[in-house]
């Protein structure tokens, strides 16, 4: 909206009417805007979250304060979604494909989170949405942004080339000359960066090329919904998701920014994708209404954010690295959500063994997901790995983590820088 208005002022020469074709301005706007709404119109709705007795059904885990937690209000969701979207439809493009693609992933599975959590609010009902119900919200994402990527004009890149000086033996880096429709994507420990999955299908001859973006729009969908899911589960303690996203968020940020500029992508050596820098705003916005959610989620929380939230901020995660070419690296940058996906399969995977093998269920992890292991004392269940004895407190447990979420987002930019 002030986008357009602001282009519109551009003919009649009045001062400071460029201001919105710069990225770096538009950014800086939409974060402080995103805070500013998260923070005042958090509020607002927190109470009336609270009038209308929206309160989160807690099961008593014998975790350590727990069950003081009952009634805190949820659904917060709703704060983030909407802190993000209005900065979005005021100051970004929204001719800009990109854009447009993480407003729909926003909305979508923000309405699919608030399904869940309407159900179980309403019906108290712990298990909210059937999951089967996710899952094909889920993968009904990943096909639109899948398909989207396939066949839209404007989703194009061109391709980094190493040309080294024979004389000098100096390495230049330069871009194909036109814009290319392509399903490579960035990954990590190679030449150039670059992979594609056309290379896969090489066997299916003359229609490689064609097999590359089927497999592309399959990986999309696993993308989508393990992201999804493992910041689902990651939502268990006050500002663990809130936080994590935030680091992660910035980290997509600045690759957003260096991708779609071709100046700084010649010197990471990565692939310019072209358009692909309005998405700076769209995660500026993204950053500012976490940090805003986080001043009330912060420990202790008066507000979760629920199924409304964190599946939302997977979905938003995982199409914006697909977006920018970087799904391939989010093992790394998002690999607390991938260990708190993983542990919880590895606890379901081995109980059932075991019930299978000895009569009795046992298991690895005292409670999962695995931040939830952290916090059991002990000896007080029999598990395979009882470290630590003593129970961690809450606070500790997001901090640490939010270091070690700090130390992959650092260690996602060495790896392209390794090859």
């Amino acid at each position: 909206m002030l986008y357009y208005l602001f282009d519109y002022l551009e003919k009649f020469d009045i001062p400071g009417a460029r201001l919105m074709d710069y990225i770096t301005f538009r950014s800086g706007a939409a974060l402080v805007l995103s805070l500013f709404i998260a923070i005042v119109f958090g509020r607002r709705i927190i109470d009336r979250l609270q009038l209308m007795q929206v309160g989160e059904i807690i099961r008593d885990l014998g975790l350590e304060g727990q069950m003081k937690k009952t009634g805190t209000p949820t659904m917060g969701g709703v704060i983030i979604i909407m802190s993000i979207l209005i900065p979005c439809l005021l100051i970004g493009n929204l001719s800009n494909v990109y854009m447009i693609l993480m407003i729909v992933a926003t909305l979508w599975l923000g309405t699919l989170g608030f399904l869940d959590d309407y159900i179980k609010v309403a019906r108290r009902d712990k298990d909210g949405l059937k999951g089967k119900f996710k899952i094909v919200g889920q993968v009904g994402l990943g096909l639109i942004v899948g398909l989207t990527m396939v066949f839209s004009p404007e989703v194009v890149m061109r391709e980094n080339i190493e040309v080294e000086n024979v004389e000098n033996h100096e390495v230049v880096i330069t871009y194909e000359p036109e814009n290319v429709k392509s399903a490579q994507t960035t990954i990590p420990f190679v030449k150039n960066n670059n992979f594609d999955y056309a290379y896969l299908t090489q066997w299916m001859g003359k229609y490689a090329v064609t097999g590359g973006w089927i497999l592309f729009v399959l990986v999309t969908i696993f993308v989508v919904t393990a992201t999804s899911n493992g910041a689902n589960l990651t939502d268990g303690l006050d500002g663990l998701a809130t936080g994590t996203s935030a680091i992660i968020g910035v980290a997509l940020a600045i690759m957003a920014y260096l991708g779609g500029n071709i100046i700084y992508s010649s010197y990471l050596n990565i692939m310019y994708i072209p358009g692909s820098e309005e998405l700076v705003v769209y995660m500026a916005a993204f950053i500012g209404a976490l940090i805003g959610f986080l001043w009330y989620n912060a420990y202790p929380a008066q507000v979760f954010m629920g199924d409304t939230g964190s599946l939302t901020l997977g979905g938003i995660i995982a199409v914006f690295a697909i977006l920018i070419r970087k799904e391939l690296l989010l093992p790394i940058l998002c690999a607390i959500f991938f260990i708190e996906d993983l542990s919880v399969i590895i606890q379901v995977a081995y109980f059932k063994l075991t019930k299978r093998k000895y009569g009795e269920g046992r298991r690895v992890f005292k409670m999962t997901p695995l931040h939830h292991h952290y916090q059991k004392a002990g000896n007080t269940v029999p598990a395979l790995i009882q470290r630590p004895f003593i129970p961690i407190p809450e606070s500790k447990i997001v901090t640490r983590f939010w270091i070690v979420g700090i130390m992959l987002a650092v260690i996602t930019f060495v790896t392209l820088k390794i090859r």
